[in-house]
Parts: structure tokens; sequence; C-alpha cells
């Protein structure tokens, strides 16, 4: 089967670069169109941009031990591509003022770029779905985005309690029109999951 782009030629493998950050809207429009985009959003501290430089095999999405760092959509451009790293959301210290303009920053990059197929939607798998993701699930089911829940640091759950957190997040998903039906599991200090996640994305660029 012919997929167009980087999802023939191994997307990930590419000479990756910071691109921009976005903190407001307008700044969209000073992005080049039509290239494909892949976006990572979830909690902050959930290990986004450690998944990220796992993913694409370098140190480019910014990494911090204090939650809630991103705060701007950064684009990291490859050849065919562009991985955008979202701001986290549910850190309770932000200020209000702060919070609020990431929350409409994100809804209004989710409702309006035609060039973003899929968004990627991180959850600590310690913890499973809370409020703030199925918020974000419900703003992508009402956009129509396209989304994949991947629970992160994986490693942090053996053997059966891994199984049953994805079976339950599985089943939740069933209810949510634009979410993928499988879940992926990845562990950034393990350096698990990649493979299959890169294969998935590869699939829909």
């Amino acid at each position: 089967m012919e997929v167009s782009g980087a999802g023939e030629k191994e997307w990930w493998k590419s000479s990756w670069s910071y691109e921009i950050s976005v903190v407001e809207l307008s700044g969209l429009v000073s992005l080049l169109g039509g290239i494909p985009e892949v976006g990572f959003v979830g909690r902050s501290n959930v290990g986004k941009s450690s998944l990220i430089n796992g993913l694409l095999g370098g140190k480019y999405a910014r990494t911090s031990r204090t939650p809630g760092r991103t705060q701007a959509l950064n684009f990291f451009r490859g050849r065919d591509v562009r991985v955008v790293d979202m701001p986290g959301y549910g850190y309770a210290v932000a200020p209000k003022s702060e919070s609020s303009r990431w929350q409409k920053l994100v809804r209004g990059y989710l409702r309006g770029r035609r060039e973003l197929r899929e968004v990627c939607l991180l959850v600590d798998s310690r913890f499973g779905l809370k409020e703030g993701d199925r918020e974000m699930m419900g703003l992508m089911d009402e956009g129509g985005v396209g989304y994949r829940v991947v629970l992160t640091k994986s490693d942090k759950l053996r053997g059966y309690g891994f199984e049953e957190r994805k079976r339950l997040t599985e089943e939740e998903l069933k209810k949510h029109t634009a979410a993928r039906p499988e879940v992926l599991g990845g562990s950034a200090l393990k350096g698990r999951g990649f493979e299959e996640l890169r294969e998935k994305i590869g699939q829909v660029l």
C-alpha cells in the first residue's frame, strides 16, 4: 500500500531541527503549509518531551523536572514531517491566566490545523485517564482530530498491571469517535514501544 510523504521513508530517520515556538494562533500563519504534522499532548509531567526525544532519536524537545515548562506549540521539522510538542495541562501551580492562554492555543490548533494528521495523547500508565485527559479527548472528538492514546512510563507497571490498564483504557475509548481503538505503551527510560509507535504514525502520514 502506498502512503504519502514520510510514511514509507521511515519518517523518524531525518535531520531534525527546532523550527519555531508559537504562543499565539496568529503565529501559525508563518509556517509553510502542506507538511503533515503529528502532535503530542498530555498532562504535565507525563513524560512527553522524553518520549518525543526517544522517538526521534535525539535531544530536541526540552525536558525538565519542573512540570508545565512547555508553554507554546513547539515545532520540530524533519524532511517531510513536523512533530509538535504541545503545552501540558493539569499543572495546578501555573497561574490561571497562563493556563487559560495555553488552553486557548491548544484548542485553536486542534480545531483549525488541516496539516495535523494525528495527535498522540500521552497518559501516565500508573494513573490512567484523568479528567483533563477526558476533556482533551472530547475536544478532539468534537473537532474530528484522530488521536491515539499512548500509556507512558510503562516500566512502572509490571506484568498484568499494565495489561489491565491498557484493557480498561481501550474499553473507555470505545465511547470516543475520533480515538484509535488500540492503546500503545511506551517507556522513554527503557526505550520501549518506540518502533511500534513509529510504525503507527507512519501509517497516517
